[in-house]
C-alpha cells in the first residue's frame, strides 16, 4: 500500500512538472510576440536567455519518465500517462524553441520602421496561445473530447497565415526595399503555425491518455 502510495505521488509529480513547463512555454510565447509589437529587444532576450531553464527542466522531466518506467514497470493507462509526459515534454520545448527564433528576428529587426501595422501576426499569436493554453488543460483532465475540439482551431491559424503571406507578398512586388523585413514577418508567421502544430500535438496525446490511441492529427 505504502508503494502504491508513492507511485501515485510519483505520476503526480510528473504531472505538475509537465503542467509547470506547459507554463513557462506559455510565458515564452507572449513575451516573444509583446518583443516584436514593442520592438522590445530587452524582452527579446530574456525569452533567448530563459531557454535553457527550460531545455534543463525537460530534460528533468524526461528523466524523471524513465526512472518511474525503469522502476515501477507500469502498465496499461499508467504507462500511457507516462510516455505521454516524455512526448508533451518534446512539444513544449520545441514551441520555446520558436518563441526564441521570434526574438531572433525580434533582434534582426530591431532597428528598422516596419513596412505595415502588425494586424495578423498578433491574431495568428493569440489563437496559437490560446491552442496551447487549451491543450494543457485538456491534459489536466485527460479530456479527448475537448482535446480533438482544440485541433479545429489549426485550421483558423493557417487561414491567417495564408492572408497574411498573400499580403506582404504585395508589399514585396510594390518595392524590392520591403523584402528583407516580410521575409522575417513570414518567418514569424510560420514559427506560429509549428506552434500550433506542436499544441495538436499535445492534443494528440491527451486522446493516447484517454483511449489508449495515437491517431496523427495534423493532417
Amino acid at each position: 500500500m505504502v508503494a502504491r502510495y508513492h507511485y501515485d505521488e510519483e505520476l503526480e509529480d510528473l504531472h505538475l512538472k509537465v503542467l509547470k513547463l506547459g507554463g513557462m512555454v506559455e510565458e515564452a510565447i507572449e513575451k516573444s510576440i509583446r518583443s516584436l509589437i514593442e520592438h522590445d529587444v530587452t524582452l527579446a532576450e530574456e525569452v533567448i536567455n530563459n531557454d535553457d531553464v527550460i531545455d534543463d527542466f525537460t530534460v528533468e522531466i524526461d528523466d524523471k519518465c524513465v526512472r518511474i518506467i525503469a522502476t515501477q514497470q507500469p502498465l496499461a493507462r499508467d504507462l500511457r500517462i507516462i510516455v505521454a509526459g516524455l512526448k508533451l515534454a518534446t512539444d513544449l520545448e520545441r514551441i520555446a524553441d520558436h518563441a526564441v527564433d521570434i526574438s531572433n528576428t525580434v533582434k534582426r529587426i530591431a532597428n528598422e520602421q516596419y513596412i505595415k501595422p502588425l494586424i495578423d501576426i498578433p491574431r495568428m499569436a493569440e489563437m496559437v496561445k490560446e491552442m496551447v493554453k487549451e491543450s494543457l488543460d485538456a491534459y489536466v483532465t485527460a479530456d479527448s473530447a475537448r482535446a480533438l475540439e482544440i485541433t479545429n482551431m489549426d485550421d483558423g491559424i493557417d487561414n491567417i497565415y495564408k492572408q497574411m503571406f498573400r499580403e506582404l507578398l504585395t508589399y514585396m512586388m510594390e518595392d524590392p526595399k520591403n523584402i528583407p523585413q516580410a521575409t522575417q514577418f513570414l518567418f514569424v508567421g510560420r514559427y506560429l503555425e509549428r506552434i500550433a502544430d506542436h499544441a495538436t500535438n499535445i492534443c494528440e496525446w491527451v486522446i493516447y491518455i484517454d483511449k489508449g490511441i495515437h491517431e496523427d492529427l495534423n493532417k
